[in-house]
């Protein structure tokens, strides 16, 4: 017999169950019975400031550390308030669950005070939703939602409980035996016959190239993705949340792929003849022009989400399963390749392109977004976590920060997210506290969420931010001046000074805008015991290239210019 316990209770028993230690959270009326009994259970409770960073830090928690985050709401404007870190988590597969409370279910559909239908809201951007009204189904509820949030193709889950099911009480029994839900059958098999087809082109082909996308860490099939390549000699492109999938400095490693992907990455794709996508979407940024598309590739797609097979590029060969179960089973089967002549043509392709000698050359008296990540990635020798918000910082964080182990970038990807990077760094320290986490963000992004230096004050959490600061909305600038004429409507930016802004909170700060101050202050920023605020003022006009625009051909890219101020040559 299990013991009498009210919905609130059961609710943080379940969590406890789950393996939780941690939430994010901002409290309300309809979820104030869930608060009052937190404090018999042993949940440590983030208070943020926005409930858009209460879901990005828990998007953060569950990237940097492969488990569920967890965020919590009240009512009305506290659940909506989640819905852009609800979208954000969807897009990327990333897998947590948001509880909100909900008004008394005598009063769903009268319009009461704080009354939303966030379960009808969320609806398209949750993998799963659940509205509980009766405090029975409570446990069983949380436990489904962490298994539809952790399994398959991960995903966001949202659980709202009305206020009356939080108060009311029953009998506790936690029923820890798997999750049967009908019609949800995560566990895909891949036949004999296309193991066959797939090794057939694998083994025929002559210029094959890998794709490394996200999925590639969410199955954790890192170690099988290395030997793979390693044993067929078939080199890897990176999607840019496919980053540290693969070591930035292997040989095999081509770099990203895409809109502002390495140059000589898409023209080796657009002259291959053989494309293995795994665990990525083929989305609109990788592709460019769909009809242009790897003319002369077969294709084989391998992802646990089948709805991704030929939604944006037709393939040739489909394997629907969890990576790492494909690869063991492909393994064996796959020939060791020489494929020496494809290789020593893609360096040829790259030529002098790929030396970015940022930190041996010249002082111009420029500071430049390449000159503070370059000096972030060798001063911190590649081993800090970076999470980045979204435009050019975040590009040329993918260009100049050369990320060796796995889930070492995060970065808004699908919903390319302003305003992710402050939250979701904080989520990816307290999930990994012993490693050393950087934050990159423009000086756009960084005001949408800068609320949440309280946040980090309060806590007492150690991060080192870097905002780049162009004093534009940079990546809007950037397509402002390819594409209209540089018309800069409404890019111009005003922002504070970030340094005062950080010394109000009691944390340590620093203004840079010369080349030679950024060592000395990246080292200052790495030595102190608690969070550091960077304020670099770089060049305004600035343009990360190369650059397709959208919908032309993917190696129809815009090159940088000669002489380039940043690197030696002009073809990248």
């Amino acid at each position: 017999m299990g013991q009498i316990r009210t919905g609130a209770q059961i609710l943080w028993e379940s969590l406890v169950r789950e393996g939780v230690s941690t939430v994010f959270g901002y409290p309300g009326g309809a979820i104030l019975p869930a608060y009052d009994a937190l404090l018999e259970y042993p949940i440590h409770h983030v208070l943020v400031r926005h409930e858009q960073g209460a879901t990005h830090m828990a998007d953060g928690f569950a990237r940097a550390s492969g488990e569920v985050g967890v965020a919590i709401a009240t009512s009305g404007p506290g659940a909506t308030n989640m819905v852009t870190g609800i979208a954000t988590a969807m897009l990327d597969s990333s897998p947590i669950v948001c509880i909100t409370g909900q008004v008394g279910s005598k009063l769903i559909g009268s319009d009461a005070f704080q009354e939303t239908d966030v379960t009808g809201v969320t609806l398209p951007i949750t993998k799963h939703n659940y509205l509980v009204s009766d405090v029975a189904e409570v446990a069983s509820t949380v436990h489904e939602a962490f298994y539809v949030a952790r399994s398959g193709r991960p995903g966001p889950v949202l659980v709202d409980i009305t206020k009356d099911a939080q108060q009311s009480s029953t009998e506790f029994v936690w029923d820890s035996s798997p999750v049967q839900l009908p019609g949800y059958r995560p566990e895909l098999r891949v036949s004999d016959a296309e193991y066959a087809q797939a090794v057939e082109l694998i083994n025929g082909s002559k210029r094959p190239v890998v794709f490394a996308g996200h999925g590639v860490m969410l199955s954790g099939a890192v170690d099988l993705v290395r030997e793979f390549a390693e044993r067929a000699n078939i080199p890897i492109a990176m999607t840019l949340l496919g980053i540290g999938s693969f070591p930035a400095l292997h040989p095999l490693n081509l770099g990203m792929m895409g809109m502002h992907g390495e140059a000589w990455v898409n023209q080796a794709i657009q002259e291959a003849d053989l494309l293995l996508a795994f665990g990525m979407r083929f989305d609109d940024r990788v592709t460019g022009n769909i009809r242009t598309y790897a003319p002369n590739a077969r294709k084989i797609h391998v992802d646990i989400d089948p709805a991704e097979f030929n939604k944006n590029v037709l393939v040739d060969v489909t394997l629907a399963g969890d990576l790492a179960n494909v690869l063991r089973d492909l393994l064996p089967q796959v020939d060791r390749g020489d494929r020496s002549d494809w290789l020593t043509a893609i360096g040829e392709m790259k030529g002098d392109s790929a030396v970015r000698d940022v930190q041996n050359l010249p002082d111009t008296g420029h500071l430049y977004a390449a000159h503070v990540i370059n000096d972030i990635w060798r001063l911190t020798d590649g081993k800090a976590v970076v999470v980045t918000d979204v435009g050019q910082h975040q590009m040329w964080e993918a260009q100049y920060y050369h990320h060796q182990e796995p889930r070492s970038l995060i970065t808004s990807g699908g919903l390319g997210t302003m305003g992710f990077a402050l939250p979701a760094a904080i989520g990816a320290k307290l999930a990994r506290p012993d490693a050393e986490v950087w934050v990159v963000v423009g000086d756009g992004g960084f005001q949408m969420t800068m609320c949440e230096l309280a946040t980090i004050a309060q806590e007492k959490i150690k991060l080192n931010v870097a905002i780049i600061n162009n004093g534009y909305l940079g990546m809007v600038r950037q397509w402002q001046e390819f594409f209209y004429e540089r018309r800069y409507a409404a890019t111009p930016l005003l922002s504070p000074d970030f340094a005062k802004l950080a010394d109000a909170f009691g944390l340590r700060s620093a203004t840079v805008s010369r080349r030679q101050d950024v060592e000395p202050t990246i080292e200052m920023a790495r030595a102190e015991s608690g969070a550091v605020v960077m304020d670099f003022r770089v060049e305004q006009e600035d343009t990360v290239y190369p650059m397709v625009p959208a919908g032309a051909d993917l190696d129809a890219m815009i090159r940088r210019p000669s002489p380039s101020p940043i690197v030696e040559t002009a073809d990248d």
